[in-house]
């Protein structure tokens, strides 16, 4: 372990899509920079995935800046494994600087810059780009009575395969596309139930995830110009029908009901006092961003998130996020919308060095 502090002008934090797609622009431009990732092999979070899950968009509309991702042979939705090994192949393609693993433990102020303490030691840096992304903080809701069941409960994060539910009663709670395909195929071995806090949208058989990064895009332009429309932008629904999701609602499998009120020992109950018992609950109820360690710069207000000027704090200039969600860039947790969010961040970066000298 390093205990010399190190300088460098950028320090990426997190060497997912979002990291690799800054590294890639901060290394076309010469600047000086690394890439912690916290991991101890390349891919990101697409190497925790389920097994079977797969890409929204084909590879050529799933790519990162400068390389196209190659076809996964046999298949037009390219699978996490597929894409896992693209971020490495990518990552050594560029010959980006990743260091791993190493986890950034916080971020602090120092003089004019930054310093970034890690648990391989201490880097100082004139612009940090944060790109954490989520995966690392599942949120389950608080239900009343989910301590008291006695039943399995895993996160979309602890999901691996069906197999090991076979013949079980399982209620996946979700209402978008994680849920739907882990019901999708949880249903053709488990008695299924799913529940959600509002009826879930399809997308049209023959239109998949690229129409949710121009809807993205769409509400995020017309937000900055203050459409206050902007929030409607988007019924077109929000579950991609990917051929599994496509196959349980044919055989009928897709049947929603409200998101039930509470649990006791055996299992769900609803509002009216009906009740269910199941052996498992699927968490698959989304993330939060993981900002821990930002908190000694003080700039992550009470809901979690940063107050940001495109990608850049407003409380802390030298700071810059990526790859978080819509409100880092249009569909920025998207491979394709990395490369784009992380474009416009790098060159903001690059020329603010400029101006420092």
């Amino acid at each position: 372990m390093h205990t010399e502090e190190r300088a460098v002008d950028v320090v990426v934090i997190g060497g997912g899509q979002a990291g690799l797609a800054a590294g890639y622009y901060l290394r076309r431009a010469k600047a000086d920079h690394v890439i912690l990732d916290s991991g101890a092999a390349p891919g990101g979070a697409w190497t925790e995935y389920w097994h079977s899950l797969r890409l929204f968009s084909p590879a050529g509309h799933s790519m990162l800046p400068g390389w196209w991702m190659p076809p996964e042979e046999g298949h037009e939705y390219p699978s996490a494994a597929h894409v896992a090994w693209y971020l490495e192949e990518y990552e050594r393609r560029y010959d980006l600087p990743v260091h791993r693993p190493v986890r950034a433990v916080s971020v602090e102020r120092t003089g004019g810059a930054l310093r970034v303490v890690t648990d391989r030691g201490p880097w100082k840096a004139r612009y940090v780009i944060s790109a954490t992304g989520t995966w690392g903080k599942p949120y389950i809701p608080r239900i009343p009575g989910r301590a008291n069941f006695q039943g399995r409960q895993l996160h979309t994060v602890d999901y691996r395969e069906p197999d090991e539910f076979a013949g079980h009663r399982v209620v996946v709670v979700g209402g978008g596309n994680s849920a739907a395909q882990i019901l999708s195929e949880l249903s053709r071995v488990a008695q299924t139930t799913w529940a959600t806090a509002r009826p879930p949208r399809f997308l049209p058989d023959d239109v998949d995830g690229r129409a949710l990064f121009d809807i993205a895009t769409r509400r995020q332009r017309a937000e900055r110009n203050g459409d206050r429309t902007a929030r409607g932008i988007g019924s077109l629904g929000d579950i991609v029908m990917v051929p599994p999701v496509k196959e349980a609602r044919d055989r009928g499998a897709l049947k929603p009901e409200p998101m039930f009120d509470g649990l006791t020992r055996s299992g769900p109950v609803w509002a009216d006092g009906t009740e269910s018992e199941c052996d498992a609950i699927v968490w698959c109820t989304g993330f939060r961003p993981v900002l821990d360690h930002l908190a000694p710069l003080g700039v992550v207000n009470g809901e979690g998130r940063i107050v940001l000027e495109g990608n850049r704090s407003v409380g802390q200039p030298r700071l810059f996020l990526l790859g978080y969600g819509d409100w880092t860039g249009a569909a920025s947790a998207t491979l394709i919308g990395a490369g784009r969010t992380g474009k416009g961040a790098v060159a903001e970066i690059i020329e603010a060095l400029a101006g420092e000298g």
